[in-house]
């Protein structure tokens, strides 16, 4: 799999893809992807912002700009499956990427592009960040709803979420062409993909025609749809279903509350959510967060801690289930921390290999295409393509 996308929507696609058994060849250029030098770094290329989704590739530091960069990467897609990039159509034709012309050179290729906006539309090549994405589907205005104005969510969730839309439009066009032997040009927009997910749950009336109501679904709008306080801290609880309810209501000693008819069903608590939380809130304000997980378990209602950021580290579940791991970082010296994806195949998790240093298998996978050393220096003093130096050996201080 030949992977040219840059940031995060589809660096972490291709490494799902790695995660399954594919070969991921990461196309560079001689500054490397951006994440490489974002956040903190103990080395060079090797920022906390490019680890979390780059593992199990392979890097080639290629000049696209200079005609032997494009005949050496014109070698690589020659082998390949998978073609994947996330550069704006007008820009494609000039770096030898027209899509016509890469699958006529290969008919079983399947070409991904993925796109802030469909080619289809009015907005095709326009530039997109998961900021913009998220103010165009939606998101922002859900913010807006509970909280009073326009917010983004603290977290990438429109590059990640296309990211694992990409994954399984790929393998879809994989098992189709296993099916019919030929490749596919495949498309994934951000603006389409994260509107449709946005409205799952938000289409409310919206879903007739003519509509019948507003969009939005209240319960998740709720303000109060939060981490309830108890008398020491917080956490997580969410009697959801009739029996939820009649049981939390049961052990607070208010039973007939699970006959109220603001409460009774899921339509009716859906329509007094304020009123309902509002209720339940006073309730859960009265014991102390252990008292509630002891309470809830018994009761078998779902909740959860609320776990900050360096806790899921401590987390006795994700330790368990050894969904964190330590590999050697680039530098040769030190370890990296790398998280799971939370997929098991037959009792199995992938294996991961480091994120790899930029250029690290240049000279290796050219190799691979037929060309000689003596070809790979050539290009290389040409300013075409570029490889990683060796790794110092650990003196005996380092170590």
């Amino acid at each position: 799999m030949i992977d040219l996308t840059t940031v995060l929507f589809g660096p972490y696609a291709s490494q799902f893809l790695g995660d399954y058994g594919a070969d991921v060849i990461k196309v560079e250029t001689a500054q490397g992807d951006s994440p490489r030098r974002t956040g903190e770094a103990r080395s060079p290329g090797m920022a906390a912002g490019f680890i979390p989704v780059n593992r199990n590739k392979r890097s080639v530091v290629l000049n696209l700009k200079h005609p032997e960069g494009r005949a050496a990467l014109a070698r690589l897609v020659a082998g390949a499956d998978v073609l994947m990039h996330n550069i704006r159509p007008q820009k494609l034709a000039a770096i030898g990427l027209d899509p016509s012309a890469v699958r006529a050179a290969n008919p079983r290729l399947i070409y991904a592009s993925l796109n802030g906006f469909s080619e289809a539309g009015p907005y095709a090549g326009r530039p997109a960040y998961d900021d913009i994405v998220q103010g165009l589907c939606g998101l922002a205005d859900l913010m807006r709803r509970q909280t009073g104005e326009p917010r983004f969510l603290p977290t990438v969730a429109a590059d990640k979420t296309c990211a694992l839309m990409a994954v399984h439009a790929i393998m879809a066009a994989l098992i189709a062409r296993a099916r019919d032997g030929t490749g596919s040009q495949v498309e994934v927009s951000m603006f389409e993909a994260m509107t449709g997910f946005t409205l799952i749950e938000h289409l409310g009336g919206q879903a007739f025609t003519p509509p019948s109501g507003p969009a939005g679904y209240a319960r998740v709008l709720a303000p109060s749809r939060r981490p309830w306080r108890t008398r020491d801290g917080h956490l997580c609880l969410m009697p959801y279903t009739d029996a939820h309810w009649a049981r939390f209501f049961g052990e607070v000693g208010r039973p007939e509350l699970a006959t109220d008819p603001r409460f009774a069903d899921m339509r009716a608590r859906t329509e007094n959510i304020e009123v309902l939380y509002a209720l339940a809130a006073g309730f859960v304000a009265e014991r102390t967060t252990a008292q509630w997980t002891e309470t809830l378990t018994r009761l078998d209602i779902p909740h959860g801690p609320v776990n900050t950021l360096e806790g899921l580290f401590s987390d006795p579940h994700l330790l368990a289930t050894g969904f964190f791991r330590e590999l050697p970082a680039g530098d040769g010296r030190s370890a990296m921390r790398l998280a799971g994806n939370g997929i098991r195949i037959d009792g199995r998790t992938a294996a991961m290999r480091p994120p790899p240093r930029l250029g690290e298998h240049t000279r290796a996978l050219l190799r691979e295409t037929g060309m000689t050393d003596d070809a790979i220096d050539a290009l290389m003093a040409a300013g075409a393509a570029a490889e990683a130096p060796p790794l110092a050996v650990p003196t005996g201080e380092d170590r």
